[in-house]
């Protein structure tokens, strides 16, 4: 197949710091071609000196084997280049439509035609099975329905070579099988996708050829059907990675949190909760299995007082709890790991240590006994101390929180969390976005916290995690608690139909 894209030893340095270190890359016309590797790999800067938004400090970019120099993402986009954000690019407040014309240039006059610009986003839509309804709202339409508008956004401004970064973080298991579709649809059409990733199934799904990066370098490139995914883990982290195997445990501790026929918003059957009972013991994970939507973040939200059941009772280390705040319940030593961890686990604009920090700064080992002022070397200690411990990977304990890797980010949540020695454990899609050794980290923490007497209860959409982690599973669906089965040898038919409803 003809080579459309070539990246030649390309680096990009930030301070002493290179994220990208002599990386050559190319794509085929009409392939799959995959970048893989753990958060913080350099995959997502490589694709920003593609895209215009980094200018790289080495290197050359040549396109049908001429070479360019792409200065900003609006050249980009005129190069035949388009990009699918993890975090979509979309205003929220406007119709499909008009977020696919937002910024085109077509229109030459002060009016825009409406119905012509429809016609042929309707019949683009058509051609690619990309199915979207041009007049609704943004907020009023599913995560996997505002991927495919900004697939279809791409597509309109001409994309040859589209980029999809980690398009299947937020997608249900029927949306991840539609982007495959669609994946087909445009590789029929010729057209070149580079897909970011570090999940070993769906990359040895839909690949052609695989490039790994490992600490800012290109390891290797492989061809997808003469590999297999124990191979691109260890390329992928430097190491052979063996199996885990978690040692199912014994409920035998006293009940840490205890919620007695639990309702919230009854009348929604995916935002709400309908005669919930469940009990977390010390020293146990109890999982919730179930497909997103169906009540696990209310249920999350109860149990760490951020909301309160409109009936029922919340029992707390055997007393019963009302109108409480989330303040309460870090008071009472619950932990938690939220669902969105920028949105409700970090403050973005502030530092590393600031955030590692958030809820220490009324101890006396960090502050004076009239909290009139902070213990700066003993707070820079005790962060370094951390920074070690879980490996946050890290140029400066100053650097902005948000400019870390979302693996990173979430080491950052898991060390502030765990080092309470919380009695109880909320952790809510906790591995969600991360590559496979972070992933084995953020759970091999979960589970020391578990041995060392912990109770832990873990709401994730994703049906293995569940199944490895578990010493009971509990199933949800529309609100409601469908069954309870345990950890070790799960009837998994029977689970699975739980989690239809059956």
């Amino acid at each position: 197949m003809e080579e459309i894209l070539r990246m030649e030893h390309i680096s990009k340095q930030f301070g002493d710091f290179y994220a990208n270190r002599d990386i050559n890359f190319g794509v085929r016309k009409g392939e799959v071609h995959t970048l893989l590797g753990e958060n913080g790999a350099g995959k997502s800067t490589l694709m920003n000196v593609l895209i215009g938004l980094y200018q790289p400090t080495e290197g050359d970019i040549y396109l049908h084997g001429k070479k360019i120099k792409i200065e900003s993402p609006a050249q980009a986009v005129r190069l035949g280049i388009g990009m699918v954000h993890q975090h979509f690019m979309l205003v929220e407040a406007m119709t499909v439509w008009q977020n696919i014309i937002l910024g085109d240039n077509r229109e030459k006059g002060v009016f825009i035609h409406t119905d012509e610009r429809k016609k042929e986003i309707i019949a683009l839509s058509k051609r690619y099975g990309l199915d979207i309804d041009p007049d609704a709202k943004i907020t009023d339409i599913s995560v996997g329905a505002q991927q495919r508008v900004e697939i279809l956004k791409a597509l309109y401004r001409g994309a040859e070579i589209l980029i999809l970064d980690e398009p299947t973080a937020v997608l249900t298991d029927l949306e991840v099988e539609n982007l495959y579709e669609i994946i087909d649809k445009l590789r029929g059409e010729g057209k070149s996708i580079i897909f970011i990733s570090h999940k070993m199934r769906e990359v040895l799904h839909v690949s052609d050829r695989v490039t790994i990066l490992r600490a800012g370098k290109t390891v290797a490139t492989l061809d997808a059907k003469q590999t297999d995914g124990r191979e691109l883990a260890s390329l992928m982290i430097g190491r052979e990675l063996a199996e885990s195997d978690y040692e199912k445990a014994d409920a035998t501790g006293e009940p840490v949190i205890e919620l007695i026929d639990v309702d919230y918003n009854k009348a929604s059957k995916h935002n709400g909760l309908s005669g919930v009972s469940l009990c977390v013991h010390r020293g146990e994970v109890v999982g919730i299995a179930g497909v997103d939507g169906n009540g696990q973040s209310q249920l999350a939200q109860i149990v760490t007082g951020v909301i309160c059941a409109q009936s029922g009772t919340v029992v707390l280390e055997g007393c019963a709890v009302s109108r409480v705040t989330a303040a309460d319940f870090i008071r009472k030593n619950v932990s938690h790991i939220p669902e969105d961890r920028n949105r409700m686990g970090l403050v973005g604009d502030m530092t590393v240590e600031e955030n590692l920090l958030l809820k220490c700064t009324e101890k006396c080992e960090f502050c004076d006994a009239g909290g009139w002022y902070l213990k700066k070397k003993a707070m820079r200690s005790y962060s370094e101390k951390m920074r070690a411990k879980y490996d946050i990977r890290c140029q400066s304990l100053e650097q902005e929180i948000r400019s870390l890797s979302g693996g990173n980010q979430q080491k950052v949540i898991l060390a502030r969390e765990l080092e309470a020695h919380p009695d109880l454990l909320v952790a809510v899609h906790p591995t969600r976005g991360l590559d496979i050794g972070a992933t084995r980290y953020v759970r091999d923490a979960m589970i020391e916290a578990r041995d060392n007497g912990c109770g832990v209860l873990l709401i994730s959409a994703d049906f293995d995690e569940v199944l490895q982690m578990s010493d009971r599973i509990l199933v949800m669906f529309e609100g409601k608690i469908m069954g309870e089965y345990p950890g070790k040898n799960p009837p998994i038919q029977a689970i699975s139909l739980a989690m239809a409803g059956k």
